[in-house]
């Protein structure tokens, strides 16, 4: 069945590329209703359904909506909402973007998991993917078949200090918390002020980003994990298939993915006749993990502390 939250979720936060303190209240919504974002800092404003073709800007970030009316970088949020089973929820945000926290999913996990779902009286949707597809921009890939869960096998190849890294996920919430969730965003050092001259990364530091130089990682603390930059882009690509507005069942590869290529795979994929059937869940969730059945006790499982190693200082 279809999931929303329990109850109300606040929280604050500084946006990564405004540099501004963003409110944000989060809010059970009714079956069907989907995920939607409103800004309520513009008087009349309407919410914004996260749908792929509502997406306007993919650049370091993914946007919903155009000119004032816009949310960006909202993929964290969606890949913990697509992971964790929340089919329906309004956010409610003050400013032009979403918080970005630590730079991972993680804080968004734990506002989740601290709250609970609610299970509606409506039956979930998802797509099956029916047969092989594949998306190619230069060396750049993206392609899937048909599977009996979701997964994805993920290839990056940056050079220098970050270089190359490779990764398979298969999907079941406990993965997601354990191995994707805590992988944070990441950037060179040289970019950094190209970005700035651009508007953006304004709120970019340590304590929200990896930041790579010539001779490595610069952060004090290193890594999360040996992977780290393959396991976000995995990240990315959850929040930004979930664009789809019901889960993707398939087998994805990815070689060199950003934003943009998870934009225009997933807008191709849909505009594809046949290739994504849409179906009702309850005949395939005997062949999915249990665990998103399992999601009020996520807490009990989690493996480290998120309330005191993510909760965001006061701003």
């Amino acid at each position: 069945m279809q999931n929303t939250i329990q109850s109300v979720i606040f929280t604050r936060g500084l946006g990564l590329h405004s540099g501004r303190a963003i409110n944000v209240t989060l809010k059970p919504a009714p079956a069907n209703s989907g995920i939607r974002f409103q800004r309520v800092d513009l008087n009349g404003a309407p919410a914004l359904e996260a749908k792929a073709e509502n997406v306007t800007s993919t650049t370091l970030a993914t946007t919903l909506g155009r000119d004032e009316n816009r949310i960006n970088t909202v993929e964290h949020l969606m890949a913990a909402l697509s992971a964790l089973g929340v089919d329906n929820i309004l956010a409610e945000v003050d400013g032009p973007e979403l918080p970005v926290f630590d730079g991972s999913a993680a804080e968004w996990v734990r506002l989740l998991t601290k709250t609970g779902l609610k299970k509606l009286a409506a039956p979930r949707r998802m797509y099956r993917v029916t047969r092989p597809f594949k998306v190619a921009v230069g060396d750049k890939s993206i392609s899937v078949r048909p599977a009996s869960r979701f997964s994805v096998e993920a290839h990056i190849d940056f050079g220098g200090a970050i270089g190359r890294h490779c990764f398979y996920y298969v999907e079941s919430d406990q993965a997601f918390i354990n191995e994707i969730s805590r992988s944070r965003t990441f950037c060179r050092l040289c970019d950094v002020e190209m970005m700035h001259s651009q508007g953006l990364a304004l709120g970019g530091s340590l304590e929200n980003a990896v930041v790579v130089g010539d001779d490595g990682i610069i952060n004090p603390d290193g890594l999360r994990y040996d992977n780290e930059f393959v396991r976000h882009k995995i990240l990315d690509f959850i929040g930004d298939l979930a664009m789809a507005g019901a889960p993707v069942i398939g087998q994805f590869v990815l070689h060199k993915p950003g934003h943009e290529l998870n934009r225009q795979f997933l807008t191709d994929a849909l505009a594809q006749p046949g290739l994504m059937e849409s179906v009702v869940s309850g005949a395939e969730e005997s062949k999915r993990p249990s665990a998103r059945k399992e999601v009020r006790p996520l807490r009990a499982h989690i493996p480290f502390s998120l309330d005191e190693a993510l909760t965001p200082a006061s701003l």
